[in-house]
């Protein structure tokens, strides 16, 4: 079976926690910006039809910029994002649905260090599942914590912190959404959606590398991983 199978990078954030007088996304890592090594991780799969970035209207032209320096035979759309990530999402969802796509993956774009490795396992995994997404195990302890004081220590070989891309069979994913537009519940996670319709979503192991670019000290980081890094 040829699969169909349509990425979601969402773009639309304008990164009020990094400051500064660019979206994060915009910013480069050695001679690349973080949203140019975010799509051409996606253009390297062969399951791939199509790569919807989900932009802030503010930045259209310059994610066009962006998108016409990438060598691919893949299409790449740009469509504007909404006010929460969860609009910006849906909006991708709905362009997606055009080419009936039997997957959809959604992606952060200042995720740049995914790998293709990692693209197939989500790939396969959703087919098999329906839904998959990539997290890894917490390392350190922890607590809850009330007002001042911590409460309870958590378990932590049963928490895990989630990654992108999230992969999910179309129907499902745009039903979840249909869903909670309806209840008017928002969330910044995809999968949360899915399970709100008592559906289990498949773990997939995720990779230390596969950070999201949030702060200035992820920047940082992500200078240094750039200088070291080889593409897998």
């Amino acid at each position: 079976m040829n699969l169909n199978v349509v990425t979601i990078i969402v773009a639309a954030g304008i990164g009020k926690r990094f400051g500064g007088d660019l979206p994060k996304q915009f910013l480069k890592l050695k001679d690349k910006t973080i949203l140019q090594l975010s799509i051409e991780k996606f253009c390297n799969s062969n399951k791939i039809r199509n790569i919807i970035v989900v932009a802030h209207k503010d930045y259209l032209l310059e994610t066009k910029q962006i998108t016409d320096k990438i060598n691919t035979t893949i299409t790449i759309q740009i469509i504007e994002g909404g006010k929460e990530r969860q609009d910006s999402v849906w909006n991708g969802i709905q362009e997606a649905v055009k080419s009936s796509p039997d997957i959809i993956l959604i992606h952060d774009a200042v995720r740049p260090f995914v790998s293709n490795a990692l693209v197939d396992k989500i790939i396969e995994a959703s087919k098999t599942y329906k839904a998959a997404i990539p997290a890894i195990q917490i390392k350190d302890t922890v607590k809850l914590k009330e007002g001042d004081f911590f409460t309870k220590t958590l378990n932590r070989d049963t928490i895990f912190a989630v990654q992108t891309p999230q992969g999910f069979e179309t129907s499902l994913i745009t039903s979840a959404y249909k869903q909670a537009f309806d209840e008017q519940y928002y969330s910044t996670d995809d999968a949360n959606l899915v399970e709100r319709l008592g559906i289990k979503v498949r773990f997939v192991e995720g990779e230390q590398t596969n950070i999201k670019i949030t702060t200035k000290e992820d920047f940082e980081l992500a200078q240094f991983m750039i200088s070291q890094y080889v593409n897998k």
